[in-house]
């Protein structure tokens, strides 16, 4: 299914984003990952805007969404999804991250949890980086701005797909890989700067009180089951799945065990 894209001004920006389905509860606003953009998530609206109001929108320097002035952070990111949901008049909503998606997701419920009904985080995790783990990212920004991204979106694809779904999932792989390199590599470098410096929120998941959904690629080795089942741990009341075949791009990878996963926990707690 082909969606069009719409626009608003949110916090000082052009917002690009899609927004499919009618709902008279809360919706589900969809945030991508590192390096992507809202496409990332047809599947998912196609799969369950039948039921909810499903709204995906681009980060701020990402696909058709302005990079701003304002200096790129994950808290920034938090500000700008409020102010999306205010220019959309959306008083709360359920945030569904992906990996960069996620850590956007608890920096706004820390933030403002009256906002947000409720949470499915994929692939994320709530550590910061490691010193080896900025490191790297700093070499990466260094080598991005010296060669481009050619090499990096290659090295990129080899981590970011399970072994098999490089094989068998060609269609997803060159989808990822184009919108990669159909990014603008000043605004990868500024979101790996921002990831570099974001805060842990491990500490606060006790605090989280709206029902949580954790999904995880069996094969995810960016953001491991072992860190899904860290929040799982902390996060009381949360459920967790694991989802057979993916790495970390789960909701690609095995679109039906994802999106069953989805509409299983939004059926239990929530009204469509």
């Amino acid at each position: 299914m082909t969606f069009i894209p719409k626009n608003i001004t949110a916090n000082g920006i052009n917002v690009s984003y899609l927004d499919e389905g009618t709902s008279t509860g809360a919706p589900l606003i969809f945030i991508h990952g590192f390096p992507f953009n809202k496409e990332m998530w047809s599947t998912q609206l196609t799969a369950l805007s039948d039921n909810h109001r499903c709204i995906a929108y681009d980060v701020r320097g990402h696909g058709g969404s302005e990079a701003g002035a304002a200096q790129f952070g994950i808290p920034q990111f938090a500000d700008d999804l409020f102010s999306f949901m205010d220019a959309l008049k959306i008083d709360k909503a359920i945030v569904v991250g992906l990996s960069m998606g996620g850590y956007i997701a608890l920096h706004a419920i820390e933030k403002n949890d009256a906002r947000i009904a409720g949470l499915i985080l994929c692939d994320t995790q709530c550590a910061a980086d490691t010193q080896e783990g900025r490191d790297k990212r700093k070499k990466t920004i260094a080598f991005i701005q010296k060669n481009g991204l050619e090499v990096y979106t290659e090295e990129s694809l080899k981590n970011l797909f399970a072994p098999a779904s490089l094989q068998s999932k060609k269609e997803e792989v060159s989808f990822i890989k184009n919108t990669i390199l159909d990014s603008k590599p000043e605004n990868i470098c500024l979101t790996l700067q921002a990831l570099a410096d974001r805060k842990e929120k491990c500490t606060m998941l006790k605090d989280i009180h709206v029902p949580v959904l954790i999904l995880v690629g069996k094969e995810d080795k960016i953001t491991t089951p072992e860190a899904a089942e860290k929040m799982h741990r902390e996060i009381k009341g949360a459920e967790m799945g694991i989802i057979d075949g993916a790495g970390h791009l789960s909701n690609l990878e095995n679109k039906d065990g994802f999106n069953e996963r989805v509409k299983s926990f939004l059926a239990k707690n929530f009204k469509s």
